[in-house]
């Protein structure tokens, strides 16, 4: 980042030409032509603006009780392509199974998947074990300080390796997510697009609190600048906006597709019958999960419909209880065993659901 307001003001005007903040303005390029619309704009009125709207608002999540690296990057790996909601449950259960990355490391990967379940997305899981080991054993549990030390681990990519720099060590690094992009394009009415993001954000990037920093341009795009009904009204930034939510920032989510699926719950002398996914599947890859059956058996019974979700698909399921393990190889696991198994989201709903699941993994 320049450090004289000469070499900031030459950045910006390769980044995003109409940004003009040597006369404190920038033109709206994304509204009709025949509304001509200037906005007074200062890169230091932003940076004020939205932390003191963030040092009030900030939702009061578990993992920024703490500066923590290890409680942050878990967070972050979690939080990657999942709702805040899902991931607290998660979050808090699996500290308490794995509290150090030590633990962590020296955990069998069954056990970290088990702890995982519900989540989706099982790679990060692995990549996040991955990485345990390699800070474990080859840095003897020394964090690295910097983005890019933390992207030579396994699993861990430019954003995220930002996030955990600036969070935890105060790195001045900005990060781009989907929430980031929305609200820079909204507020310079700019399409952008590739390194424009990352230059805008460093450009932009509060560089004595960028952790916070960071974190409140998400928090606003994740609570305020929403897709779609932005709270306009709400936000800090609505009077340095050129757009006030009126630029369309995102392609229409696909239409989600339809599927009906049904698996045996079989059961015997305390156990139920379970079969492991194969290894080099492209989802869940060794995850255990219910025998799936191709249709409603004659000699079944039909025990529980639920409803599951994932990615794009929409799935009704149907569950039925059947006498025998319909044929398929697989094995037997007792009620005791099950928290503990690495089991698939969906599995895990079902035999909740049949009262087989009711304690939490030790």
């Amino acid at each position: 980042m320049p450090g004289s307001s000469g070499q900031w003001r030459r950045l910006i005007r390769l980044i995003l030409p109409g940004f003009a903040p040597s006369c404190d303005r920038m033109r709206d390029s994304a509204m009709s032509p025949n509304r001509s619309v200037t906005v007074r704009f200062r890169a230091a009125d932003f940076r004020r603006k939205l932390l003191a709207w963030y040092d009030t608002n900030a939702r009061d999540l578990p993992w920024r009780k703490s500066r923590d690296p290890y409680r942050v990057w878990v967070s972050e790996i979690m939080l990657q392509q999942t709702r805040v909601a899902a991931v607290i449950e998660h979050y808090h259960e699996f500290l308490r199974r794995f509290p150090t990355v030590q633990k962590l490391a020296s955990a069998r990967e069954a056990s970290v998947l088990a702890a995982w379940s519900g989540l989706g997305y099982y790679r990060r899981a692995r990549m996040l074990h991955a990485a345990a080991k390699v800070i474990s054993r080859e840095h003897a549990g020394e964090y690295p300080a910097t983005s890019d030390g933390w992207r030579e681990l396994p699993g861990i990519g430019r954003y995220t390796a930002a996030a955990i720099a600036s969070i935890a060590f105060n790195e001045p690094i900005a990060v781009v997510d989907g929430n980031v992009e929305r609200v820079m394009q909204r507020v310079t009415g700019t399409t952008l697009a590739g390194e424009k993001f990352w230059s805008l954000a460093e450009a932009l990037l509060n560089r004595t609190r960028p952790g916070d920093f960071n974190q409140a341009m998400m928090e606003l795009g994740a609570t305020v600048c929403t897709p779609r009904s932005p709270g306009c009204l709400t936000c800090p930034l609505v009077k340095l906006c050129t757009t006030r939510g009126e630029m369309e920032t995102e392609a229409k989510p696909a239409r989600q597709s339809k599927r009906e699926i049904h698996y045996a719950l079989v059961r015997q002398n305390g156990s139920v019958f379970l079969v492991q996914r194969p290894r080099n599947s492209s989802l869940m890859a060794g995850m255990w999960e219910l025998p799936e059956i191709s249709r409603a058996d004659e000699n079944g019974e039909l025990v529980m419909t639920v409803r599951h979700a994932i990615t794009t698909t929409d799935y009704t399921v149907h569950v039925w209880a059947l006498p025998t393990s319909t044929r398929v190889v697989g094995e037997w696991y007792s009620a005791q065993r099950l928290p503990r198994t690495a089991m698939t989201g969906l599995a895990r709903k079902i035999l909740r659901k049949a009262g087989w699941l009711t304690q939490p993994p030790a």
